[in-house]
């Protein structure tokens, strides 16, 4: 079969679906309807005269032909990509889109401040934002990059650090502290009403303390569990319970009162947030902007 321009489209989508095991998914990367997808691999199922994908109403799998085929052509459709994003490092105006999974406090805190700046002196790059926080394979989901806090970045993974160590914070509002007493030590949030965190891998999260050379982790008690700080914020400042989040998301409500901060002298500090992408792919120029402005404007303060 010769190549043809249907052809390297065909074989675009085809490594699309393969990576996502999804028609549905692999529609958003690429940009044409699932219906369309699959009319397109029946027609290079048709022309290459072998079955590529194994298709039921919940999943899409490859057959060994689609296996084989995989092999032989993701590296050399890899290596084009490469080869048209070089010659896009030369451009007098950098285009192109780049696909981002971030975490919500991380697209709050970073991108908040830092995007609108980003688009108006690069309006030929778009941005492709999924926020989320579930711990899911960035890369093979289709994105070029993450950004996540700095302990949780899978070690195969190049990182570069966007913003200073984050501390976290307890916070309630005054009307509860009235309610049920002020927790002078860590332990004491055992009798109280907390909003327990779930995190992205679906564990419940143990609030972490630290104070000299001593390190404890509450498994708090509560009756509502969440997994996105904007919404725990608001339940907090309407007096639902003790919050754990970092500092920076809540300065403006600390700020205004409405919610205050207990067992600072306990607080907990992580790795900044980092921005983590594949060492097997060529950084993209709009990718590589964008890390430039964060670290220009610096919206979280000065790097270590």
């Amino acid at each position: 079969m010769q190549l043809s321009r249907v052809n390297l489209a065909d074989i675009v989508y085809f490594l699309a679906i393969a990576r996502h095991s999804s028609f549905s998914r692999a529609s958003i990367d690429v940009g044409i309807s699932a219906s369309a997808l699959s009319h397109a691999m029946k027609g290079l199922e048709a022309r290459l005269g072998v079955r590529l994908f194994n298709r039921t109403t919940r999943s899409v799998t490859l057959t060994a032909a689609g296996e084989e085929l995989q092999g032989l052509v993701s590296a050399p459709v890899n290596d084009i990509g490469q080869a048209l994003e070089t010659l896009n490092r030369l451009r007098d105006e950098p285009a192109g889109r780049i696909r981002l999974n971030v975490l919500s406090d991380g697209a709050k805190l970073l991108l908040g401040p830092v995007l609108p700046v980003f688009v108006e002196r690069y309006p030929n790059i778009e941005i492709d934002l999924t926020v989320t926080n579930k711990m899911i394979d960035v890369i093979g989901d289709g994105h070029d990059a993450g950004i996540r806090f700095g302990g949780t970045v899978p070690t195969d993974m190049i990182a570069q650090r966007l913003s200073p160590d984050i501390r976290w914070s307890v916070v309630g509002t005054p009307n509860y502290f009235e309610r049920f007493g002020t927790p002078a030590h860590p332990t004491d949030l055992m009798h109280h009403r907390c909003l327990r965190v779930r995190l992205g891998n679906a564990r419940i999260y143990h609030w972490q303390f630290a104070k000299d050379d001593q390190i404890l982790e509450i498994d708090v008690p509560g009756t509502i569990t969440l997994d996105e700080s904007r919404v725990g914020i608001s339940l907090a400042t309407h007096g639902a319970g003790l919050m754990y989040v970092p500092a920076a998301i809540i300065a403006p409500q600390i700020a205004e009162g409405t919610l205050c901060e207990v067992l600072a002298d306990w607080s907990h500090v992580d790795p900044g947030f980092h921005l983590y992408y594949s060492s097997f792919r060529q950084l993209p120029v709009g990718l590589r902007l964008l890390i430039e402005l964060i670290r220009e404007m610096q919206p979280m303060g000065p790097l270590p």
